[in-house]
Formats: C-alpha cells, sequence, structure tokens
C-alpha cells in the first residue's frame, strides 16, 4: 500500500459515520493499527518471495556453470556423431539424439491431435452437466499423477497388451498419455477465453458449428493452446521414470530406422552416465555435455513454438 493511501486511513481514522436520525447504523472507526500490521506482512511477503525467485535463479546459474565447466572438452563434433561405447572416451550420444527426436516424432501429433480434439468437445459440442464436470475432474487429477504411473500403463498396454516391446512407437505412446492431460487443460482454458461475441458474429453470418470452431475459435485460441504445448513437450523430452519402467535399454549400438525399434534417449543416457559416475568420473563430463545437448534441443523446440505463438498473437 502506498503512502498516499496510508495517509487517507490514518486520515479517516479521527472521521466517524455520524447518524442522520433515520436508522440505527452505530458509528464505527477504522483502526489504524489492523492495517499498519497487513502493510508490513505485504512487504514481508514482497521480500521473502522476491528473495526465493533470487534464490533460485541463483542455484540455476550454479547448476548450468558446473554442467558447462564439466562439459569442456567432451562436447565436441565426434561426441555428437558416435554411437555409444563402454569406453568414455569413444563414447557419443548420436544414436540417443535419433532416438528422442523420433520419439518426439510421435509424442507432438498425437498429443496435439488428441488433447485439442478433447478439449474441442468439452469446450463446444458437450453438454454442461455432471458428466462433464466428472471428466474435466479427472483430467486435471491425471495432470498431477507420478510419471512411474504413466509408465506402468504404457509397458501393460502398449509394452505387453499390444506386444510394441520397448519400441519407440511405445514409448512415444507413454509420453504422449504422461503430458496429454496438460495440453487438455491448457486447450480449454485458451477456448474458453475466447469472447463469446466473436462465435456469435460468425453464427449471424450463417457459419454452422463447426466453422465457427475451425475458423474462429481455434485461431483465436492458438497462442493459449501453445503456450500449454510448449510445457507439455519440454516435460515429455526430459522424463525418465516412465521411459525406465517401459525397459528402454540404457546401452544399444544400433541407431533406430524405424518406429519399430529398440532406442533409447538422452535423459536416459544422462541418468545411467551419472550413475556410473561414481565407478567412473568421466562419465560425470559425458553425461554434463549430454545435458548441454538436451537444453539445446529443448530451447529450440520452445524458441520455434514461442515464434509461432506471437505470430497468431499479432494477427489475431
Amino acid at each position: 500500500m502506498s503512502t498516499s493511501y496510508k495517509s487517507r486511513f490514518v486520515q479517516a481514522e479521527s472521521t466517524e459515520v455520524r447518524d442522520d436520525g433515520q436508522n440505527n447504523r452505530p458509528k464505527f472507526m477504522i483502526d489504524s493499527q489492523r492495517i499498519s500490521n497487513r502493510i508490513r506482512l505485504n512487504n514481508a511477503l514482497k521480500y521473502l518471495f522476491s528473495l526465493s525467485t533470487v534464490f533460485s535463479i541463483f542455484v540455476l546459474g550454479v547448476l548450468l556453470y558446473q554442467v558447462g565447466l564439466d562439459s569442456i572438452g567432451w562436447l565436441d563434433w565426434q561426441f555428437l556423431t558416435s554411437n555409444l561405447s563402454i569406453f568414455p572416451q569413444k563414447a557419443g550420444i548420436y544414436g540417443a539424439i535419433i532416438g528422442t527426436i523420433l520419439m518426439m516424432l510421435i509424442v507432438i501429433p498425437v498429443t496435439i491431435i488428441l488433447g485439442v480434439s478433447t478439449a474441442i468437445y468439452l469446450e463446444e459440442y458437450a453438454q454442461k452437466g455432471k458428466l462433464q464436470y466428472l471428466i474435466n475432474v479427472n483430467i486435471s487429477n491425471l495432470a498431477s499423477v507420478p510419471s512411474v504411473i504413466f509408465g506402468l500403463l504404457g509397458l501393460t498396454v502398449f509394452g505387453r497388451l499390444m506386444n510394441l516391446g520397448s519400441s519407440i512407437l511405445a514409448g512415444g505412446l507413454t509420453m504422449s498419455l504422461l503430458v496429454l492431460p496438460i495440453v487438455v487443460v491448457a486447450a480449454q482454458e485458451a477456448i474458453r477465453a475466447v469472447p463469446n461475441f466473436l462465435r456469435e458474429a460468425s453464427y449471424a453470418m450463417g457459419a454452422d458449428k463447426w466453422t465457427t470452431v475451425r475458423k474462429v475459435v481455434l485461431p483465436v485460441a492458438i497462442p493459449g493452446i501453445l503456450t500449454g504445448t510448449i510445457l507439455a513437450m519440454s516435460r515429455a523430452i526430459g522424463e525418465t521414470a516412465p521411459l525406465v519402467v517401459l525397459g528402454i535399454p540404457t546401452l544399444i549400438m544400433r541407431i533406430p530406422n524405424s518406429v519399430m525399434d529398440d532406442f533409447t534417449v538422452l535423459p536416459i543416457q544422462i541418468y545411467y552416465w551419472t550413475l556410473d559416475a561414481v565407478l567412473k568420473p568421466e562419465y560425470a563430463n559425458l553425461a554434463a555435455a549430454t545435458i548441454v545437448v538436451l537444453l539445446v534441443i529443448l530451447f529450440l523446440m520452445n524458441s520455434v513454438a514461442i515464434i509461432i505463438r506471437n505470430k497468431f498473437q499479432q494477427r489475431f
């Protein structure tokens, strides 16, 4: 609260509410002490939250600095283009990069198509009632389920029931289930934020329901949908637990050529190289170099999505 507002409250302390004789309203006075306590509490919490943010950024900076320092001398062209090896000096992550890209090529279209379609149905076509409320609550709850549970689900349905094993297709579908609730919730919020007068104007021009959704609602909601998709893809590319449960191999020499081949991904390599660093310190350097590569890929994905989002924001 600014000084001007505080002075007004202090000045109002001596001002009483006069009874006009027509009602029985009691006289009251503003408690300046209570207001001062709230101001002090507000300022204390503001500084506490600011310090928490600064501390988090500082820790993140220290971690990035340490990772970058450990990767010096290991992150080179040979590391990016070589296959995995039991010898740290010869090990590379080419197969892990290809596996990560192929898995994301499955996750991105499956998640966007299913997530946005679900959000459109729930917001534009489903009747408002207990059933829709129950579905929305369950989708929101799924967004907070531990990732290892989705790994068990993927192992049961895709790995064993559909006999896909530890293939790229099984991993991509499992990760799609993991991030699908995030996309659905974000798309619902974006569609819900579209002003109703745009829909009404479309109907007034003679457009039907689907034409209105496709040409009016979705273009306006795309920035919000892409924001949720960015967060979902960022989580999918960095998750390890579901793939470990699914049985993704830690050391695979063969480069995957199709979605039915076995594969490994960058987070898996980081995880196991970090464990192996106890025996050989060189593996810690390999893990640091892999983290840098993963961060670069994540940065490029987010940059492309942000550019697309900003383009639609300027247009609509």
